[in-house]
């Protein structure tokens, strides 16, 4: 087989790569994907500051935190098929449905009658923030050749940290001053704008279209596998030691089910002709590295998302505005750090640049611990800029790297794992680090003096809101308080920063050279050699498993250059 074509699925089909882009894309295509994805980035961050004032219309205050858990887990588990289907039907047609379904969520969430009603709006919400986030990723990557690559992340990039910034000052004020019911409406013009963009400027590349008699054929045994596994794994991790105990029955029943549907998931994909996940994500090791290492990332972003904000209102004393603030300059230094980073990884490579940057991330967490008691507030922000700093250099060239070394029609799928991976390891990581500070707080109440032991509150909810109102507490056990929220969070970045060893190690594993597809429109890091990483073709020429680049140095085993 030459490296003009390439094997997809499994039915053997040769289909000619699509061609690599020839110029800028339009700006109104940019500037789509840009509001498609600012609907998923400010959903989240506008919401939460509007939370006291739709509980207090609606009720439901012992089930509101499912306002994000609902919208999460639809997100995730619908990201592999969103994946498979931008691959199979292309990416315009999934990029439209998202945004048409996260319209619709945000309508039917602004006509919400109780809080039951809105959870499950927002359920739908988040069927159409799957198609969004990793739908407006793998266009980036179809419009933009590699080496402009980084241009168009650090664009997207900007505009998660201008919601962070933005998000919360723009729901409190519509909750404020007008009504909450505002915070989904004002996604209408904004989806709306997007939707005609793209219908009218958007124009994908050529593809083959099957033989005649062929349709394209969708897994929807493992969809629905998938959303069954994901559903009650996400579900167990969101909800344990929270609305019930770890070793209850509600949670051993869900992960038995988890286990089962998994197991279940893997016969139906091994038997599936187009499987939703194929095996080859787990077999190539560019991609399966890159998938753990993000899962150990999104383990990671639980420390400073979750309990950065409690760490500055309780030790520090912080206004919940200036918390956000010491939180938000991770956020801005992460874009530019990541447009920068492609004259790092030019370098380097993409491995070592990424292994430098979650090298420095883990030494960054390490020094969180050595703060000072009680501190000032921008010394815990000195860190946050430093550890986005560190973490741009390290996410954003694997999201290329893997991108690069896919062709056209495996690049959703392909972007979506790594996208999962994340969703799956930042919910794992609320789970381990929530159990953690709850052990180390209760441990820290337990041997409290026995002066104040009597007084003092259950949990790191009760403890915070005891020391916002640090008056009805003795100056003695509102110390005591402090200080031992001041340990919790020092033993979760801790956490932390093992999480950054294990995605260090998880690199270990991926190739030295990044393989680059030659859709991708750029040379990489293999230059000129095979980069197989899977059957090869045996005739020096070969292209691995519709990866390799090989010219004159492939082998029947897929390339050294893969390896």
């Amino acid at each position: 087989m030459s490296g003009s074509t390439r094997r997809t699925g499994d039915s053997g089909t040769l289909r000619a790569p699509a061609p690599p882009p020839t110029g800028p894309p339009p700006r109104p295509v940019v500037a789509a994907l840009m509001l498609g994805m600012a609907l998923a980035a400010l959903d989240s961050t506008v919401l939460a500051t509007a939370v006291p004032q739709i509980v207090g219309d609606l009720g439901g205050f012992a089930v509101f935190s499912w306002l994000f858990s609902g919208y999460l887990l639809a997100v995730t588990v619908t990201l592999p098929v969103y994946g498979k289907l931008s691959d199979t039907f292309g990416r315009k047609a999934v990029l439209i449905t998202g945004i048409v379904l996260f319209l619709v969520g945000s309508l039917a969430c602004a006509g919400a009658w109780n809080m039951a009603s809105l959870i499950a709006f927002r359920v739908v919400q988040g069927l159409g923030g799957g198609a969004l986030q990793g739908t407006v990723q793998t266009i980036a990557a179809d419009l933009y050749p590699m080496k402009e690559r980084p241009r168009i992340q650090a664009r997207l990039s900007s505009v998660w940290a201008t919601s962070a910034v933005a998000g919360p000052a723009l729901g409190g004020l519509l909750a404020a001053y007008a009504d909450w019911r505002w915070i989904f409406l004002v996604n209408v013009p904004v989806g709306a704008l997007a939707l005609w963009l793209v219908g009218r400027h958007f124009t994908e590349a050529q593809r083959s279209r099957p033989g005649p008699g062929a349709r394209p054929r969708v897994d929807w045994p493992g969809a629905l596998a998938i959303f069954a596994c994901g559903g009650l794994l996400l579900t167990a991790l969101v909800q344990g030691g929270v609305a019930w105990a770890w070793l209850s029955t509600p949670s051993l029943l869900l992960f038995a089910g988890s286990a089962g549907c998994a197991a279940l998931t893997v016969l139906i994909e091994r038997r599936a002709a187009e499987p939703i996940i194929p095996g080859w994500v787990w077999r190539r090791r560019t991609i399966s590295a890159v998938n753990l290492a993000l899962g150990a990332l999104g383990l990671l972003m639980v420390a400073p998302t979750v309990f950065l904000p409690t760490y500055a209102q309780s030790v520090l004393g912080l206004s919940p505005t200036a918390a956000g603030f010491v939180l938000s300059v991770m956020v801005l230094s992460w874009p530019v750090s990541a447009a920068l980073s492609s004259h790092v990884y030019n370098r380097l490579g993409i491995r070592r640049c990424a292994m430098l940057g979650i090298g420095a991330a883990g030494l960054v967490l390490l020094a969180f611990p050595l703060l000072p008691y009680p501190g000032a507030a921008w010394q815990p922000a000195l860190i946050m800029l430093a550890l986005g700093a560190a973490l741009g250099l390290f996410q954003l060239p694997l999201i290329i790297g893997v991108q690069s070394s896919v062709g056209y029609r495996e690049r959703g799928t392909a972007t979506a794992s790594i996208l999962f991976c994340r969703q799956v390891g930042q919910s794992l990581g609320a789970a381990l680090f929530g159990a953690l500070a709850n052990a180390t707080l209760n441990d820290r109440l337990a041997h409290a003096p026995s002066g104040i032991r009597a007084g003092l509150p259950g949990d790191l909810d009760a403890v915070s809101r005891a020391l916002e109102h640090p008056g009805d507490l003795t100056a003695q056990a509102t110390d005591y308080l402090r200080r031992a929220v001041d340990t919790t969070v020092d033993h979760v970045y801790l956490g932390a920063a093992a999480a950054a060893g294990l995605a260090l190690l998880a690199l270990l594993l991926a190739p030295r050279h990044f393989p680059v597809h030659p859709d991708t429109g750029g040379t990489g890091e293999s230059e000129g050699r095979g980069t197989g990483d899977g059957r090869g073709t045996g005739e020096g020429a070969g292209t691995g498993d519709a990866t390799g680049t090989a010219e004159g140095t492939g082998t029947g085993a897929g390339g050294p250059g893969g390896a």
